[in-house]
């Protein structure tokens, strides 16, 4: 198992922000340290931000800050940033300024909370992730926006991560599946496995969280615990589809798969850790090779993801649609993720990515290294 992110959050403040994130970098630089004397590997280490409408009030004070931070967070050897929601629908289209100037800036907006949909927000995000699929042939800048529902809980996983305390803080985000394929063995029960799985997470998250805390105390940071999240990886061997069909309920995307869904989320809700964040399993597309491999086998569709996502983790992530997919088709998704995020009171996102050029069943040609190629799936 690997550590996803170590992700630092902090109030930005324009009149001390070299100094804000030379910290953070230091912070995170030590705190990477700490893990890799134990043995584990930091792919990224992130900052975030509170939601950037409380510090910036024009598209040009936005533009002029997002410049800034990425400037200094590569200076200080950051690798990714992110400024966070805006709740505010008539802003939503200046993102795409924001992206289409910086490679390692991600941002989101808020649709719905609590009971309430934002029908208007929700529209210019739409109209947001149409016009960012332009903007690349692969559509790829998609991947650094995504429509967030009744986030609450501070998580280190980019797009959705932002800041929401007063003081400086650290949240860890795993790239585990592996603990998902070491947990489940053929001719488990499906209880059988579940108690794997309990005590695998135990043992690894525990230890895990020993350092962070220590690192903590070492730092004088605040410590906002590990988002258990089960996230995969485009390993053959370290697949989510691979544990599930190992338990012989049938290939994933069959009956079944939405029982052994909703029993990994009901363990990661029982541990006995400080948790964060999502806290549940996530199925994206492009990340995952034996996701990509059933999308392509037609046995996962959209409607399939939402409804897994009824009982597990981030909703629709990392989807590969249609270039032509019109606007009202992906606001349409996204009112579908806003309502099951709303009806269930449970963190929901949607990552949505329209590729220009490709129609249903045509094959994207991602060149990412945390990217597996599936087919374009139908909306």
């Amino acid at each position: 198992m690997k550590l996803r992110t170590i992700t630092m959050g902090f109030n930005y403040e324009s009149t001390s922000s070299e100094k804000l994130i030379r910290n953070a970098a230091a912070a995170l630089h030590s705190i990477e340290n700490d893990f890799s004397k134990k043995h584990y590997t930091v792919q990224t280490k992130r900052i975030c931000t509170q939601p950037w409408n409380q510090y910036m009030s024009s598209k040009q004070e936005l533009l002029k800050t997002v410049q800034q931070i990425n400037s200094y967070g590569k200076k200080h050897k950051i690798d990714y940033f992110n400024i966070g929601p805006t709740n505010q629908s008539s802003q939503i289209p200046w993102l795409s300024e924001v992206l289409s100037t910086t490679e390692n800036c991600f941002c989101t907006a808020e649709i719905c909370d609590n009971n309430q949909i934002y029908y208007e927000s929700a529209w210019e995000a739409a109209c947001l992730i149409k016009k960012l699929s332009t903007m690349r042939s692969d559509g790829f800048t998609n991947l650094r926006f995504a429509a967030l529902c009744n986030i609450s809980k501070p998580t280190p996983f980019f797009p959705a991560s932002y800041h929401m305390n007063d003081a400086p803080s650290f949240s860890i985000g795993c790239e585990n599946s592996d603990l998902l394929c070491d947990s489940f063995h053929t001719n488990d029960s499906v209880e059988d496995a579940r108690k794997n799985l309990l005590k695998k997470c135990e043992d690894v998250y525990q230890s895990i969280q020993r350092i962070a805390l220590c690192s903590a105390e070492e730092q004088n940071i605040e410590y906002e615990g590990i988002d258990p999240s089960i996230c995969s990886s485009i390993q053959k061997d370290e697949s989510i589809v691979k544990a599930f069909e190992s338990l012989g309920l049938g290939l994933f995307g069959e009956p079944g798969t939405l029982t052994i869904a909703k029993m990994i989320t009901d363990v990661l809700r029982q541990l006995s850790i400080q948790k964060t964040g999502y806290t549940g399993l996530m199925l994206p597309v492009l990340e995952d090779f034996g996701l990509a491999q059933r999308v392509k086998e037609k046995e996962v569709s959209v409607q399939k993801l939402l409804l897994y996502s009824a009982v597990c983790g981030t909703g629709l992530d990392t989807i590969p649609l249609p270039g032509d997919i019109s606007i009202e088709k992906i606001y349409a998704l996204l009112l579908d993720v806003a309502t099951l995020s709303i009806k269930l009171q449970k963190p929901l996102s949607a990552r949505l990515m329209p590729i220009p050029g490709k129609t249903i069943r045509d094959e994207t040609t991602f060149d990412f290294e945390y990217f597996v190629n599936t087919s374009v799936m139908d909306p």
